[in-house]
């Protein structure tokens, strides 16, 4: 005998026997089997605990959610096992054992000859449905299913189903057959609370969004039919309450905001007999990979005034800790928050890079790292507070705080010795042979796009008051590189340009750095007349050094974090480059100039020359004085003001 079959005769054997006891039997062997799974699967019960917490938030205490938790499934077993039974019970048995309430509804829709369409859930004892057909003996009834992967309970649920005349119609199958039902003044079944997929629309659900299917309100908005909600509720041992509500009204037009309503009817069921939902489903699914929902079929649907009260999708983005690399990520950030409508954005960083986020629109909190705080202090606070966490550093470390924290979704690059750690790794796009590098911000929106963004629209940050308002006539110098002393440009050079533009245009130069780079401005400053140049190095912390940048008409460079904070913030900037490559790093925005001169070692990465310095040599005071000067005269330009890209490699 095939493997399916034996187990199919086994299990109608199992049913046979079981529909010998009294439906009383049933019901109590059913407690005690709920009661039995309880206890022997520990997944379910914190998936159905994780539900009911999404569903009354802060309304029940923590010993309320678990003995509700209990009395689902002690209810479920009890529903499951008297369902495999009442199909064998005669109409008179079926009506002693149940009750059913606002039936005059049900009469009153059907005379007016138009279909009905009956929202249902897997609330109690949902598969008596099948079974009610008595109620109304002269007009056809249907149901849309879907079908099981088991062959064997598949046939012996439909089986039972159809026993009474019920006429069942496969989802899969399209949906002409029960469309024709309703025309014809017919009444169909269709399941309202399942997790819809890719298929659904992204709808509130107990103020959360949730893929809901759209079948019910579609195939009423096209046939016309009344659409009537129905629960079956556990009402006593062994004995249900079959509930009729009143229709819902709707606007053919609009099957969005009907299937907005039967979700806010279902809810009112569910809270009607909280033990009775199916809370082992998981409706509130987190889809993979795309979770931001912007690219799903059809899209979200929000009910007017429900965004506001929309409890939100907690992202938590872990930013980079060097300032160049956070600064670039930042449009990734920017398109992550376009991407759902209840995503809140809260971002993990360094405590030195705080400032750098607070000027993000897009981010709603800075959860901020301090240097005393250890691994394990970081996954305390983080634990229980967030959905996902996207990981833009590649390091081991940030992935071990947020696994520790039991962040359900960890997302990011594989990283150094981490794809352990995560459970939805980003992979790295493939780059043609001989193409173009792309930006390392394109790094970052890769994860965004993988995640299911938004093309990215750029931004403004929010800055504290008009830029227009605070720029004076001076200009902001940053000499140094916290890399290494190979993306430096000579000191004496600098030292001229400086020099050459304040004797031509009388602006004053306010020179940027950390205390790393004290050395690096002695020698520029020796020999320069009194007053030309403000020394703010090592002076500032980053949100100084963001009210310094707002104060200055351009930014003359090396490829620092500093030249992407000021192209951030709309600071024109004159960038020069040596070891590194500006396809990858150069300052994002249209009105900056990079002066860059490729030798046959460039780009090395290195961070200190180990020949002659060529390529920084190469680059003259006059380039970069001229490049100044142009900026000066035409600061917002279109296009960018001067460019001198690398050869082909």
């Amino acid at each position: 005998m095939h493997h399916d079959d034996a187990f199919s005769w086994i299990g109608y054997r199992v049913v046979s026997i079981l529909r010998l006891f009294p439906l009383s039997v049933c019901f109590f062997i059913g407690q005690v089997l709920g009661l039995i799974v309880w206890m022997a699967l520990p997944k379910y019960r914190r998936l159905a605990r994780k539900n009911i917490a999404y569903a009354f938030l802060d309304k029940h205490s923590d010993f309320q959610v678990s003995l509700l938790v209990l009395q689902h499934f002690i209810t479920a077993g009890a529903n499951f096992l008297s369902a495999l039974k009442i199909p064998a019970l005669s109409e008179v048995q079926i009506r002693a054992c149940s009750s059913m309430e606002n039936e005059e509804l049900i009469q009153s829709c059907t005379e007016t000859g138009r279909g009905i369409v009956v929202a249902i859930s897997h609330i109690g004892n949902w598969e008596l449905f099948a079974q009610l057909s008595f109620f109304l003996p002269d007009v056809p009834t249907g149901a849309v299913y879907q079908p099981l992967r088991n062959r064997w309970i598949e046939n012996l649920v439909n089986r039972d189903r159809c026993r009474r005349g019920l006429v069942l119609f496969n989802r899969k199958k399209g949906f002409a057959a029960p469309a024709a039902m309703l025309r014809q003044g017919g009444v169909v079944g269709v399941l309202v609370d399942q997790h819809a997929g890719d298929g659904g629309i992204w709808t509130p659900f107990f103020r959360r969004l949730a893929s809901t299917s759209p079948l019910a309100a579609t195939l009423a908005c096209r046939t016309g039919a009344i659409v009537l909600p129905m629960a079956i509720f556990t009402d006593g041992f062994a004995h249900w309450r079959i509930s009729v509500r009143h229709p819902i009204s709707y606007q053919p037009d609009n099957s969005n905001q009907l299937t907005a309503d039967i979700n806010r009817v279902l809810e009112s069921q569910i809270q009607e007999s909280p033990k009775d939902w199916f809370w082992v489903h998981d409706r509130w699914k987190v889809p993979n990979p795309d979770f931001l929902l912007f690219q799903k079929k059809r899209g979200t649907y929000l009910p007017k005034g429900t965004k506001e009260h929309l409890h939100p999708f907690r992202i938590l983005v872990r930013s980079s800790n060097w300032l160049g690399d956070a600064t670039m990520s930042i449009p990734a950030v920017q398109a992550i928050k376009q991407g759902r409508v209840d995503a809140r954005i809260s971002v993990l960083v360094s405590e030195k890079l705080a400032a750098l986020w607070y000027t993000v629109d897009e981010v709603d909190e800075v959860v901020l790292i301090s240097k005393e705080e250890s691994l394990w202090s970081i996954a305390d606070k983080l634990r229980g507070c967030f959905e996902v966490a996207i990981l833009f550093p590649n390091s081991c470390r940030c992935a071990l705080e947020v696994f520790l924290a039991g962040i359900p979704r960890r997302v990011g690059y594989q990283g150094h010795y981490r794809s352990w750690l995560l459970n939805q790794i980003i992979e790295t796009p493939k780059q043609r042979v001989g193409a173009i590098p792309k930006h390392h911000s394109e790094h970052y929106l890769h994860i965004a796009k993988v995640l299911g963004a938004p093309p990215h629209q750029p931004s403004t940050l929010s800055l504290p008051f008009p830029l227009s308002r605070l720029i004076a006539p001076t200009l902001g110098l940053c000499p140094g590189a916290a890399y290494g002393a190979a993306k430096c440009w000579p000191t004496d050079r600098f030292r001229e340009v400086i020099k050459e533009v304040f004797e031509k245009t009388g602006y004053r130069w306010k020179v940027l750095g950390t205390a790393k780079d004290v050395s690096i401005v002695q020698e520029i400053v020796a020999g320069l007349p009194k007053g030309v140049v403000l020394n703010y190095v090592g002076k500032t912390d980053l949100a100084m050094l963001i009210s310094e940048l707002l104060s200055i008409r351009l930014l003359l460079t090396n490829d620092t974090g500093t030249m992407h904070l000021a192209a951030l913030l709309g600071i024109p900037v004159v960038a020069i480059f040596g070891s590194t490559e500006p396809l990858l790093t150069s300052p994002l925005g249209s009105k900056h100039c990079v002066l860059r001169q490729h030798v046959e070692c460039s780009p090395c990465f290195l961070q200190s020359c180990p020949t002659d310095f060529r390529c920084m040599k190469a680059i003259s005071t006059r380039q970069v004085k001229e490049a100044v000067l142009k900026i000066l005269k035409h600061p917002t330009g279109g296009k960018a003001p001067c460019t001198n890209k690398p050869l082909s490699h």
